[in-house]
């Protein structure tokens, strides 16, 4: 699940939040997580030891289900060692660098291959060399570092789209969008009926970033959206610029105070019938249950510039890496080849239907039409993206991004000051 980036106070007024982002300091540090799991003095052969960062009810579950799958099997007992989503992302810097347990939840891009430029995560090419033939050319991509070695076992996979109820739109006569007009007709034509257009949360301080990678991609293009987030082209820019006017347009029709909500709640107004729809990752179906499960649909964001149509989806990648000095090396490697294969992949998804497999090898016949229309959006898609928090550096995905974007859901008539701190914060954190 995509939430890479830590919590944000929202009581905290734009004038701080600007502040913190033109000093380039986390608005509120997360409490508790500095250091967990794995002390290599005190490994033992027969265990190994698991870092795990899904840490709500349905994820939790599953990944919990799989890994006593892999103890009965294997002989090996898996120590869990379970944090809350945010404080793990926070905190996994301190993580990597103190007693990190052996395996650990992490996710390919740009964040994967830092920490491994960093030799703070191990080399899994042994893994791939024994488990590689069951995952895709860009799969295998996405989990290569710049060393040109594997630093991450896929495992699941989810599109970012516009979720909706089919039930209610028959109701009320609504046609998914192809376009940010239409969708804009659609959207003031939700409110005249009564409803929040599109449900919005923005507590937890990552929400946002989706909307924007949807925006950018879709007005920009593809490379320009990745020479951004890699702090090629400037966040003071016109087309940058035109993305934050192009949001402008379709913030009255968010769903108001967006910095005091969860995503889940925001996902259970859209549940409950009270949002029309909500951009988001497929992991929202977490909330929904039973029939509502199966009454919930997407489509991808609607076209904004012609020359680049739908082109590119956002459908990031969960897995998992070894730390540098595990405490039993054996043990971890047995526990990544076991994860990369398609028969718990696929125990994982029938405990959470809500994401696709990784594994080529998985038998999709049991897939929900949910699952069905993810993997052929993603299937159909010319390039993927990661979330931005993936794509970018995690300092500048933590501070400025997350800080910028914040003030400006705060102040949207105001945003010069924004966009010159997150140049400003690029340009310092991309020249190192």
């Amino acid at each position: 699940m995509s939430t890479p980036t830590p919590q944000r106070s929202p009581r905290l007024g734009r004038r701080a939040v600007l502040r913190a982002l033109a000093l380039g300091a986390g608005v509120s540090a997360a409490p508790g997580l500095v250091g967990c799991g794995g002390d290599p003095s005190g490994a033992s052969a027969d265990v190994v030891t698991f870092g795990n960062n899904q840490s709500d009810p349905v994820p939790k579950d599953a990944i919990t289900a799989v890994l006593r799958s892999f103890e009965g099997s294997s002989g090996l007992s898996v120590r869990i060692n379970t944090k809350q989503h945010e404080q793990y992302q926070e905190q996994i810097n301190n993580y990597l660098q103190g007693r990190p347990d052996d395996v650990l939840s992490w996710f390919s891009g740009y964040r994967m291959r830092f920490f491994a430029e960093q030799g703070l995560t191990g080399d899994l090419s042994d893994v791939w060399a024994k488990v590689g033939s069951g995952f895709s050319p860009a799969v295998k991509e996405a989990a290569t570092a710049a060393d040109g070695k594997q630093h991450l076992v896929p495992f699941t996979q989810y599109p970012w789209g516009m979720f909706y109820r089919p039930s209610l739109w028959r109701q009320r006569g609504y046609t998914p969008p192809g376009t940010l007009d239409e969708l804009v007709a659609l959207a003031t034509r939700m409110k005249a009926d009564g409803l929040a257009p599109i449900a919005f949360a923005q507590k937890q301080g990552w929400p946002a970033m989706g909307t924007f990678d949807q925006l950018n991609f879709r007005i920009n293009g593809y490379r320009f959206h990745v020479d951004l987030m890699a702090g090629r082209e400037d966040w003071r820019g016109p087309r940058v610029r035109e993305v934050f006017d192009t949001w402008k347009r379709l913030l009255p029709f968010h769903q108001e105070n967006a910095l005091g909500r969860d995503w889940q709640e925001a996902a259970q107004s859209l549940q409950r019938g009270e949002a029309g729809m909500y951009l988001l990752g497929s992991f929202l179906a977490q909330q929904f249950t039973g029939a509502d499960r199966d009454d919930l649909d997407f489509f991808p964001f609607p076209e904004v510039n012609p020359e680049f149509g739908t082109d590119t989806v956002e459908a990031p990648i969960d897995g998992f890496m070894l730390s540098r000095e595990p405490g039993n090396p054996d043990g971890a490697r047995k526990l990544l080849e076991h994860l990369a294969s398609p028969q718990a992949q696929l125990a994982y998804l029938k405990a959470d239907p809500t994401t696709v497999a990784t594994s080529t090898g998985v038998d999709v016949s049991g897939y929900t039409p949910l699952q069905r229309k993810a993997a052929e959006v993603i299937a159909s898609a010319s390039h993927i993206t990661q979330f931005l928090d993936r794509d970018t550096d995690p300092r500048f995905a933590s501070d400025a991004a997350t800080n910028g974007l914040t003030a400006f859901l705060s102040e949207p008539g105001d945003v010069d000051p924004v966009l010159r701190g997150m140049a400003e914060q690029a340009k310092t954190i991309f020249s190192e």
